[in-house]
């Protein structure tokens, strides 16, 4: 008997699979790969502040809010982290995450350092998180000047504060150096499918092991 066999809620509670990294190291394109290969992960959508970039949706990369929702937001306990980057904020709504998790499906986010660490103090249990490195500086100034979303003052910014952000690495379960996409999602995957194995994940367990000895299983 495998967990393939049994409905998704039945088989596993969800688990919060954070990808974290600075600006340019690939978690955005390894999250989108992530989604397309695994149709158990749904992804956290974000409120931002921030103005919505040329080909991003609403409701499908963020859901873009003024200053006043946002806080209305925080202070009513709606969001389970949130933090402010380059001067805009950012918030994971909490309800939609709790009712996923419940369903059993795993939810993917792509936060910063600041939003783990709050996430990991008020659901430990839930979370596994993973931190991409870049191969090398040099290498990630390239990535953030080939995307050409930014402008010169922003692409310096971030390589400002890239060296704050990596020196956050010990903070996390798993670290991979993405230095070859394939290989760094490949190494995402087997996290994932190791943490969906956990026995504190698998519910049907107790039940099943208790017809197991009673003899009431199919051979």
């Amino acid at each position: 008997m495998t967990t393939t066999n049994l409905p998704v809620s039945s088989a596993h509670r969800g688990l919060m699979f954070v990808l974290s990294s600075p600006s340019g190291a690939g978690k955005t394109t390894l999250s989108r790969r992530l989604l397309e290969a695994d149709e158990r992960v749904t992804l956290s959508v974000s409120v931002t502040t921030r103005p919505m970039r040329p080909g991003e949706r609403e409701g499908r990369d963020y859901y873009f809010i003024d200053d006043t929702r946002f806080a209305t937001m925080v202070t009513g306990g709606e969001l389970l982290e949130h933090a402010t980057v380059f001067g805009h904020r950012y918030g994971t709504p909490r309800q939609h995450v709790m009712q996923t998790l419940e369903a059993g499906r795993d939810v993917l986010f792509d936060i910063d350092w600041q939003g783990t660490r709050q996430l990991a103090e008020c659901c430990r249990g839930d979370l596994v998180s993973v931190f991409i490195l870049p191969p090398s500086l040099t290498e990630l100034e390239r990535r953030l000047r080939q995307r050409a979303q930014d402008t010169e003052e922003v692409v310096q910014k971030r390589m400002a504060r890239a060296t704050d952000e990596i020196s956050h690495w010990q903070e996390y379960d798993y670290v991979i150096v993405n230095d070859n996409l394939d290989e760094a999602l490949v190494l995402i995957r087997k996290i994932l499918d190791a943490e969906r194995l956990k026995r504190a994940r698998q519910h049907y367990l107790d039940g099943f092991v208790t017809k197991l000895c009673a003899g009431r299983t199919a051979s």
